[in-house]
């Protein structure tokens, strides 16, 4: 056996880990016995130690996590990047709110894109966002629009862009760099949603010591299945919630029909979006049926 190296995952597919090491050629892997046994799946991002034999490349070990997410399957970012549009596929702003939140749990930073502006100009969603506080970013993949304010907000980071089938996702990074020819696919008009060009998750690197990973896209569905938030934790991963927290009369406040709430006084008054305090009653209600064991299993 060669010694160790040192690499980063760069694509997982079917049970193999393709990692790319320090002399920038990529190793098919397959992961070690004690991974399954310990509980620890190997995901896009990770840090790895790998070792090759008669040209057979085994993950030895995963170097420890800065973050991770179960959907998309990604470690170690420094942002996440939602994709939405106002055009066909319209968002609804719950999914973007449902991952903005698992994102806000994580402590990971949230990019919003409002693509296809060519189309639509996604005022109602754009004007949502940037009056929570979001760094929200228009843009074309058309037109370009907006494409080089985005790849100076993710330059020398390592971000993921995750969205809602057929917002453009791929087309969105074709233009930030047009090495990168990742397949894109059409909208269909009668069902509103796009098909899934992107089978996996996938990590691409930029000039710069960019790094970004595209994932496969997500419908309603998918959402409703993404990992959940503790009720007790959730009021901290809407950070427009956080200037009126600890202001409310009960300090275990709810924040959704209790009274003298500071969080329901600021919806009132047209301090917080109505959208945003939809989304975390529904995601709150979710969650009160989480047990302590089931969070820790998905953690």
């Amino acid at each position: 056996m060669d010694k160790l190296q040192h690499g980063r995952i760069v694509k997982a597919l079917s049970g193999f880990y393709y990692v790319r090491g320090e002399d920038g050629a990529v190793t098919e892997c397959r992961a070690r016995g004690i991974f399954r046994k310990e509980h620890i799946t190997p995901l896009v991002g990770d840090y790895t130690d790998f070792s090759v034999e008669r040209g057979r490349g085994t993950l030895e070990r995963i170097a420890p996590r800065r973050n991770s997410f179960v959907r998309p399957a990604v470690s170690n970012l420094d942002a996440l990047v939602i994709l939405a549009s106002g055009a066909n596929p319209v968002t609804d702003p719950f999914l973007i709110d449902r991952v903005a939140a698992i994102a806000g749990d994580r402590g990971v930073p949230v990019l919003l894109c409002v693509n296809k502006t060519d189309l639509n100009d996604g005022e109602k969603l754009i004007g949502i966002y940037r009056r929570a506080g979001f760094a929200v970013f228009p843009t074309s993949a058309e037109t370009g629009e907006g494409v080089e304010a985005l790849r100076q907000a993710v330059r020398g980071k390592t971000v993921a862009f995750t969205g809602n089938s057929g917002v453009g996702k791929s087309s969105l990074l074709n233009r930030l760099s047009a090495e990168l020819a990742i397949k894109t696919g059409e909208v269909s008009d009668k069902l509103g949603r796009g098909r899934h060009t992107t089978r996996h998750v996938e990590l691409y690197c930029l000039p710069d010591e960019t790094y970004v990973i595209d994932t496969p896209g997500f419908s309603s569905f998918d959402t409703e299945q993404m990992e959940l938030i503790l009720k007790e934790n959730l009021q901290y991963a809407f950070p427009d919630f956080a200037p009126y927290l600890g202001q409310c009369r009960y300090h275990d406040c709810a924040h959704i029909r209790e009274p003298d709430c500071a969080v329901l006084a600021a919806l009132r008054e047209g301090r917080l979006e109505p959208t945003r305090h939809a989304s975390y009653v529904r995601l709150y209600e979710s969650a009160k049926e989480i047990r302590l064991w089931e969070h820790k299993e998905q953690s």
